[in-house]
């Protein structure tokens, strides 16, 4: 034989031999798909309740993504260059249940991983059930590697830029030219819900105004809901609508189709300019003959029958339930497992040189991702001179803020278009930008709703961050609150114009029930301090926290700053509520609650009445929370049950205040909506005056004692 045929020959056995490798690694390929679809199908069917139709149709492209792309490594969970990946689409949860189980991610408990499996076998069988791992929707915190809770659609969009930004402004602090600390992308797997929800729509255009080229948000058109196809109520060019929000945009024309998918994210991942649309093409329960395509594959189990066909149709085992077959393990611990890895040891030994590149930045880069905060960080913070004109408390705020700002460097926020009014803009300090990565105040522009996302998306990458926006705004932020209050997030929040005393902008603009709205969330602290040195204390609880986010609720008008030399310090802050003015050892006659604004009327009462021999108390409420968590002993303290004649004064609902003055006491507060005038007149309209204050307490001592003496008759 001739040497040309020889090495014809042994060119086409090696041609045969990569042929027969390539179909055995699609064919694996396809095993580990099937059995993120099939884990999803039994899962569901065995809780007779979720969502399969979305893993059945989407599993080419999360695997494809985890296998190939995801900078991620399952055995250290923590390690802080990950790459993010948002399951926005809530619903889909065994999606990333079948992921986290595959990739054997290793589960995180007080802070430390563990040799335990984050989401096994048995905790997917236990899909939606009694305090399991793997809710209904997933959950921050509660299963390790959940990014962010998700379920309310566009929620998990609007995290993710915040992410996004995160991820920049933490690589333009801390990036060395020959270290870089950070530079994780963010992916985002969103649905048609997400579309059309109006958060993801505001969230996406402020993540093309800042570039932000390390965010893909991949798009599984499904065309379903759960009333049906998405032509019902949709209609607009999602791809147009994203190139005008400056996004690179892609389609994908088959879910299937792994290989173009990959090539998607090649290119997103050498755009350097835009975030990145991928729209992938899918079907919503894909396999099942009868329901695919339909919107009984968005949320109900498929039934026996149409998991038979579904897993024939993939040619799975009929009657096999919870299937891993063999290599599949093996192929995602050869995959995201072994890069993972080798990419998080290289981090690591990148960081351990950084340490003696920049040992005051790596110090810092340690503190911001414990959680903590720098030494001494309020040694800046004012204090504020006795003033019978005072400062209104956004005033203040905006003070102590800008003191916090120079200590702690990872601070970083801004407001809705409103930081002339909420003070929240730092001075010194550049604005973040496209340009400017690594500004620290923020322009969310008018898009409260996502600003509320994307704060909780920078408080998930570890800085501390805020927004700000008036008071009755926080209406549109409350979806993103209480994902916080539920995260246990350290957000925190600025809202400004927190009454009727804004005056002239109208009832549009004045709160009634926006407080009592944030209180009622669980697992949050709301404050509302009376004058500027209780604005400082309340910082001091807000930046104290590490469990729950925090609302700081300000005045527009000025208000007085106490004489704390004749009034009690303003430390009690710290437990939510104090005994401003009136001896303790004393008892007092009657007992004046309020907070905010309404203090120095009670105080302005309290000193007419002593004028009159009568006793009072005026207690600073700030905070019910803070003062709920207090011991019995306190709280009788301040309180005392033995004193029934009590009034309550907040220019707001009233609604709660009895559980502080009682079923007999009095509450000043709000019953209608404001109007527009000048702010000293809507108070004095609706009652807000020391006169009155005076008057409900002579009538709680006169009510309490005719009380009093009519049971001593009666005995």
């Amino acid at each position: 034989m001739s040497s040309q045929a020889k090495s014809q020959g042994r060119s086409q056995a090696a041609s045969r031999e990569n042929a027969r490798r390539s179909a055995g690694e699609h064919d694996l390929d396809k095993r580990c798909i099937d059995t993120i679809r099939t884990l999803a199908i039994d899962a569901v069917e065995k809780a007779n309740s979720g969502h399969a139709g979305t893993p059945m149709g989407l599993a080419p492209v999360a695997y494809t993504l985890w296998q190939q792309f995801l900078r991620y490594d399952p055995s250290d969970p923590r390690w802080p260059n990950r790459d993010r990946f948002v399951l926005s689409a809530g619903h889909a949860s065994m999606l990333l249940y079948a992921l986290l189980h595959l990739a054997a991610m290793r589960r995180v408990e007080d802070g430390r991983v563990t040799d335990t499996p984050a989401v096994s076998l048995d905790d997917i069988k236990n899909f939606r059930q009694l305090d399991s791992v793997t809710p209904g929707h997933p959950e921050y915190g509660h299963t390790t590697g959940v990014e962010t809770t998700t379920g309310p659609l566009g929620q998990g969009c609007g995290n993710s830029v915040g992410m996004a930004i995160a991820s920049r402004w933490l690589a333009a602090r801390y990036n060395r030219p020959n270290a870089t600390v950070f530079d994780f992308d963010v992916y985002t797997i969103c649905s048609d819900g997400d579309m059309m929800e109006g958060l993801a729509s505001e969230a996406a255009s402020l993540a093309g105004h800042l570039r932000l080229s390390n965010l893909c948000w991949i798009y599984d058109s499904n065309t379903v809901t759960i009333e049906g196809h998405t032509d019902l109520a949709m209609s607009e060019d999602v791809a147009t609508r994203f190139k005008a929000y400056h996004w690179n945009v892609l389609r994908l024309q088959d879910a299937n189709d792994t290989a173009g998918f990959a090539r998607a994210v090649e290119i997103f991942r050498g755009t350097k300019d835009r975030p990145t649309l991928i729209i992938v093409d899918s079907i919503i329960g894909y396999g099942a003959p009868h329901k695919q395509n339909t919107a009984a594959a968005h949320s109900d189990a498929l039934g026996e029958d149409e998991v038979r066909l579904a897993k024939r149709f993939y040619g799975w085992p009929d009657d096999a339930q919870f299937l891993v077959p063999d290599g599949v393990y093996d192929a995602f611990r050869n995959g995201i497992g072994r890069r993972g890895r080798a990419l998080r040891e290289e981090w690591e030994k990148t960081f351990t040189g950084y340490k003696t590149i920049d040992a005051p930045a790596a110090l810092e880069v340690e503190l911001l991702l414990q959680g903590q905060l720098p030494q001494q960080w309020d040694r800046d913070l004012p204090t504020f001179p006795a003033d019978e004109k005072g400062l209104a408390t956004r005033e203040s705020s905006g003070k102590v803020l800008g003191a916090i700002a120079k200590t702690v460097p990872w601070l970083i926020g801004g407001s809705g278009d409103l930081a002339p009014s909420t003070k929240t803009a730092f001075p010194d300090t550049d604005a973040l930008e496209a340009d400017d990565p690594g500004g620290r105040v923020m322009h969310f522009g008018v898009r409260e709703h996502a600003m509320g996302a994307i704060v909780n998306g920078l408080v998930l990458s570890k800085l501390r961050a805020f927004g700000a926006t008036f008071l009755t705004f926080s209406d549109y932020m409350r979806p993103a609150i209480r994902l916080a209050a539920l995260m246990k997030l350290p957000v925190f929040h600025v809202f400004t114009h927190d009454s009727i005393g804004l005056g002239e902008d109208g009832p549009t603009h004045q709160p009634i029930e926006q407080l009592l709205a944030l209180r009622a969330i669980p697992n949050i602290v709301v404050l509302r301090p009376a004058d500027a040195n209780e604005v400082r204390e309340t910082y001091k609880v807000v930046m104290a926290l590490t469990d729950r986010p925090a609302c700081l609720v300000l005045s527009r008008q000025k208000l007085p700053t106490f004489d704390r030399s004749r009034y009690a310090s303003a430390v009690g802050v710290a437990r939510g509520a104090y005994v401003m003015a009136g001896a303790k050892d004393r008892a007092p006659a009657v007992i004046l609650i309020a907070s905010g604004s309404e203090v120095h009327l009670c105080i302005s009462a309290y000193e007419q009445l002593a004028q009159e021999g009568i006793a009072a108390r005026v207690v600073s409420m700030p905070s019910w929370e803070l003062f709920e968590q207090q011991d019995e002993a306190y709280r009788d303290d301040i309180l005392p049950a033995r004193i029934s004649a009590r009034v309550a004064v907040e220019a707001g609902s009233v609604i709660g205040w009895d559980r502080y003055v009682g079923p007999g006491g009095m509450i000043i507060g709000m019953h209608r909506f404001g109007g527009s005038a000048p702010g000293t007149d809507l108070m004095r309209k609706f009652g807000f005056v020391a006169e009155r204050v005076v008057q409900a307490a002579k009538d709680q001592i006169a009510k309490h004692q005719s009380i009093e003496n009519a049971g001593k008759h009666s005995r």
